[in-house]
C-alpha cells in the first residue's frame, strides 16, 4: 500500500501546526485513509518541546468537532526532511528557515499550508498566539480550506 507522509510546521508547534495536523487527521479518518496518509506536526524552534497545544487553540479546534488534546510540541529534526514527503509550513520566516536547514535532494518538498486553499491568496497562516479575539477562528477557517485543498490532491496522487 502506497503511503503519504505529511509533516506541518510553524515555529513553537502549539498553534498553528497541530491545528493543521489535527483538522487533516480528522479529515482522513472521516474518509477512512488514516492508512495511506500520515500526518505529523513539527515547530521550528524549541520553544514548547513537550507542551500541549496551545489552550486556545484546543479550545477552537474542539468547538468543531477537532480533537488535539493528544498532541504534543516537538521541534523539527533532521530525520524529517527524508521521512515525510511533504513539508508544509506556516508562513515566510518558517519557511525560509526550513528552506535553510532542508538538504538539497529534498527541498522540492517544501511548501507553504495555504498553497493547498483553492480560495486563499496569502500564503501567511498569522500567529494568533499573541493576539486577541477571534485570531484562533481565523487560523482555523484558513487551516480547514488548506485541509481540504490539500486532501483532494492526496487522494488523486493515492489514486494514480
Amino acid at each position: 500500500m502506497k503511503q503519504v507522509k505529511i509533516l506541518f510546521i510553524c515555529m513553537g508547534n502549539i498553534c498553528r501546526s497541530p491545528t493543521a495536523h489535527a483538522v487533516f487527521r480528522k479529515m482522513l479518518v472521516d474518509k477512512g485513509l488514516q492508512q495511506q496518509i500520515i500526518v505529523d506536526s513539527a515547530g521550528t524552534h524549541a520553544y514548547h518541546v513537550g507542551n500541549s497545544p496551545d489552550g486556545r487553540s484546543a479550545k477552537a479546534a474542539l468547538l468543531r468537532g477537532v480533537d488535539m488534546n493528544d498532541l504534543v510540541a516537538r521541534q523539527l529534526s533532521s530525520v524529517d526532511f527524508a521521512a515525510f514527503d511533504y513539508l508544509l509550513v506556516a508562513d515566510s520566516d518558517n519557511f525560509y528557515f526550513v528552506q535553510d536547514v532542508c538538504p538539497l535532494e529534498h527541498q522540492h518538498k517544501i511548501a507553504y499550508i495555504l498553497d493547498y486553499a483553492e480560495d486563499i491568496w496569502n500564503k501567511e497562516v498569522p500567529d494568533p498566539y499573541y493576539g486577541q479575539g477571534d485570531g484562533f477562528e481565523k487560523v482555523l477557517n484558513l487551516l480547514e480550506s488548506a485541509c481540504e485543498g490539500l486532501l483532494l490532491k492526496l487522494e488523486k496522487e493515492l489514486a494514480e
